[in-house]
């Protein structure tokens, strides 16, 4: 009886198996990024995943290739006048939508001001702040035909700033930039991203078929002004946050890419050729709400940053990156060579200095009225990834053995995580990270300006905000470091706002056979130019 139900369990096995094959297509790249987007509308998409959907379906006025370096997207060329305030960008003729229509001047014209119109609630719509009258249209007190842009003719496009930004070009081929269809909007201004008769895009991918909490599927747009140079044809991106069903897919062939992925096996996988080093340039760590009754002593947040081992957590846990003790990554740069170089790290990730680092953790904490832990109230801290337990867990017992403290974890949803987190701030403690969005600090530090909707800490510093202001608003690169490292130096060590932990050199799964995939270290993954190899 027992060889009849083996024989019958290996038969079914086989079958599923056959059944598994049959439905991959060999001409399609399987790529894992996660679970559902909350969304794909360049307008409101807050997520690094969420970019990288609209990277492949919209084209901004600048784009980047196979390198980080700024190049001509919709817009073949641009001027910019001796002042620095005024850029002419002029579009490309054969630029279309996916459905063969013409892109104009007046569809990115259309697509910035719905951005920064109040009514469209747009999170990300505070990278705009360069742009003439931002701050009044966007609050409300100006109209927004009165915003600094203006189509001249179907093919030029003229953008007026408030100050020169020397990152501006940068700025611009962020996904928030990005040109969307009036007339498909309006169709359906909720749910336009969701239906492939609706989301109509300018860029190298159209969307095919998507199917909610299941895939997201993209094909080549013909359409596209650059199509020959495209070389993937079909892309289906799985919808699924379970980093074991992952590794098991990439395995058998029904996965060609991922960035869920057990941390803890990443040895072993990296082992048998399943691990590549994306090129990043970010920071993970932990978010503190500055507002909590307990956190707002900034004595206790210190405290709570200093007794973590930052060189155990990178070694043994998520081994891959370095040791962060400040906020702005390693690649950014500075007047000469690299910001982090030129200002150190703030908390130290010395292997030796440990030790000392607990002690005065200790004397912190003794002196915020919590000597050895007693009278500290258990606070809560939330996540979503399940590849953050386990570096949670480990902080969880360095606070709990050197600090005489509890923390409970709370995971959750990724919507409603983001939902707490970024958009309504009601949280104590999260896990959290950013990655850069163009080569300057100001896209790191810039976060915790008082009045950003990325401020999560809900942090306010008069000097911090006037240092970041002086920052901005000039070309002079001597001025602007130094006023940037004057912020760092407020963030991390006088108010230890966040607590730092690696700066990224994250490890993706990949599949041998997927070849080219293109990591924008400010941004995202590209698969434009990916193929599997035979």
């Amino acid at each position: 009886m027992k060889k009849y139900i083996i024989i019958l369990t290996a038969l079914f096995l086989s079958i599923l198996s056959c059944t598994n094959k049959k439905t991959i297509d060999e001409n399609t790249i399987y790529v894992n990024l996660g679970a559902e987007p909350k969304t794909i509308d360049p307008a409101l998409n807050i997520t690094l995943q969420g970019s990288t959907y609209v990277t492949h379906l919209f084209e901004c006025l600048t784009t980047k290739y196979k390198d980080i370096a700024i190049q001509p997207g919709a817009a073949e060329s641009w001027d910019i006048s001796e002042d620095g305030l005024t850029y002419i960008f002029h579009l490309r003729t054969n630029g279309k939508w996916s459905d063969g229509k013409p892109l104009t001047a007046k569809d990115f014209e259309y697509s910035w001001k719905r951005v920064v119109d109040p009514n469209t609630a747009s999170e990300p719509s505070y990278l705009f702040e360069p742009i003439l009258n931002f701050s009044n249209v966007n609050a409300g007190y100006m109209p927004v035909d009165e915003f600094g842009i203006k189509a001249l003719d179907d093919y030029t496009l003229e953008v007026k700033l408030e100050y020169p930004t020397a990152y501006f070009l940068e700025l611009v081929n962020l996904p928030v930039f990005s040109p969307v269809r009036k007339d498909m909007v309006e169709k359906n201004p909720d749910n336009w991203t969701r239906d492939p008769k609706t989301c109509i895009g300018n860029g190298a991918f159209m969307l095919k078929e998507r199917k909610p909490d299941e895939s997201i599927t993209v094909v080549k747009n013909t359409n596209y002004w650059g199509a020959d140079t495209i070389v993937a044809e079909r892309i289906k991106f799985v919808l699924m946050d379970n980093p074991n069903s992952a590794v098991a897919g990439v395995k058998e062939g029904s996965l060609h890419f991922s960035d869920q992925f057990p941390y803890q096996d990443v040895d072993t996988l990296r082992a048998e050729g399943l691990i590549d080093t994306a090129t990043r340039i970010g920071t993970q760590y932990y978010a503190l709400n500055t507002t909590n009754e307990t956190l707002k002593d900034k004595r206790v947040r210190k405290a709570l940053s200093l007794a973590i081992d930052r060189n155990y957590i990178v070694d043994n846990i998520i081994k891959s990156g370095k040791p962060a003790g400040a906020l702005v990554p390693w690649g950014v740069t500075d007047v000469e060579g690299y910001f982090r170089d030129n200002a150190g790290e703030y908390i130290s990730t010395n292997k030796a200095d440990y030790q000392k680092n607990v002690e005065e953790a200790k004397r912190l904490m003794a002196e915020a009225g919590y000597p050895n832990g007693e009278g500290f109230p258990v606070l809560e801290f939330y996540l979503t990834f399940s590849n953050d337990i386990p570096m949670f867990e480990a902080v969880q017992n360095m606070w709990k053995e050197n600090l005489g403290i509890d923390v409970k974890l709370t995971q959750m949803e990724f919507a409603p995580f983001i939902h707490a987190f970024r958009t309504e701030r009601n949280y104590t403690m999260a896990a959290a990270s950013w990655t850069g969005s163009y080569n300057d600090p100001t896209t790191f530090l810039g976060m915790f300006v008082s009045y950003s909707y990325k401020n999560h800490s809900l942090f306010t510093n008069q000097a911090f905000d006037e240092a970041i202001s002086i920052a901005s608003k000039t070309t002079d690169q001597n001025i602007r470091m130094r006023e940037l490292h004057k912020a760092e130096k407020i963030l991390i060590e006088d108010e230890a706002v966040i607590i730092p932990i690696a700066y990224f050199e994250p490890a993706v799964l990949k599949s041998p056979k997927l070849k080219d995939v293109f990591y924008i270290p400010f941004a995202q993954y590209k698969f434009s130019y990916s193929y599997l190899e035979k």
